[in-house]
């Protein structure tokens, strides 16, 4: 499986099971991960292509690779497992809020927990994220492939005890900095994969503390490209988080884990305070 990812001083990189290459060695004229987007799974070339050699993931240190990314989009309740959880009933429609891009941050984080008078009862979440690769409107969720640039696992991070005080808190509750936590790499699958296998695991230090399979989401990942395709313009760049199976309470010194199988990870450090901005 091809995947995109772009390196901690900025390079745009194309790359598979064995290692990456520079992106532009592959794709002449394309310099950035928002351009390869646009390119979908058919037109993105393999990086044995490339007039480069393969550096293995170990040996580089990856950024986020998206820093400009567009629409950030989540999906609240999308398994029935998690809503029973929370003595929720799942909404008929998605239940859908917008995210800033002043939340997102890249591989390692680390998720820096808000002053406990704002909130002490933060929570982790795994979720698979669809990355749109093409501008469109009123797509067909059969269809829905040839708008998708890939699929990324974030953690996502909620201020529990906001959101209960009053639903309504929810962009709050879901906008801290830090609080969208992006894995290291856009894993490019090929256009028809099957993803309804696929398990998303929430991981706290190790420890699996919720897992559930794609299959049981109330709305799909192609069928929530179509639905929201017919409110809004969807743009390459923009990411719509499909929902968690089920969150975990965590604290400075934490490890969090989102794990999609066969697509990769997120982790971050989890640690207290807001980092200062001068």
């Amino acid at each position: 499986m091809r995947s995109l990812a772009r390196t901690t001083d900025g390079e745009a990189l194309l790359g598979d099971e064995t290692g990456y290459v520079p992106l532009s060695a592959a794709a002449p004229g394309v310099e950035t991960i928002r351009e390869a987007l646009t390119l979908g799974s058919q037109s993105l070339p393999e990086p044995s292509t490339a007039f480069a050699s393969r550096v293995p993931a170990e040996d580089l240190s990856f950024a986020s690779p998206l820093p400009d990314p567009g629409k950030l989009l989540g999906i609240g309740l999308n398994y029935a497992d998690h809503a029973a959880d929370l003595d929720e009933r799942p909404p008929e429609e998605p239940a859908s809020f917008f995210k800033p891009t002043s939340a997102a941050t890249g591989p390692g984080g680390p998720i820096r927990l808000p002053p406990a008078e704002r909130t002490d009862h933060v929570t982790a979440e795994a979720e698979l994220a669809v990355v749109v690769g093409r501008t469109c409107r009123d797509v067909d969720a059969a269809a829905a492939d040839a708008v998708i640039a890939g699929y990324l696992p974030v953690i996502d991070v909620t201020a529990e005890d906001v959101l209960r005080r009053n639903p309504r808190f929810l962009t709050r509750a879901k906008s801290f900095d830090t609080f969208l936590v992006f894995g290291s790499h856009i894993a490019v699958p090929e256009t028809g994969t099957d993803l309804a296998g696929l398990e998303v695991r929430t991981v706290v230090n190790g420890e699996v503390r919720a897992r559930n399979t794609v299959d049981n989401m109330h709305v799909s990942p192609r069928e929530l490209v179509a639905f929201h395709s017919r409110v809004m313009t969807l743009e390459p760049g923009d990411i719509i988080s499909t929902g968690t199976p089920g969150a975990h309470v965590i604290r400075p010194g934490d490890e969090v884990r989102a794990e999609v199988d066969r697509f990769g990870s997120a982790r971050a450090d989890v640690v207290a305070g807001p980092e200062e901005i001068v």
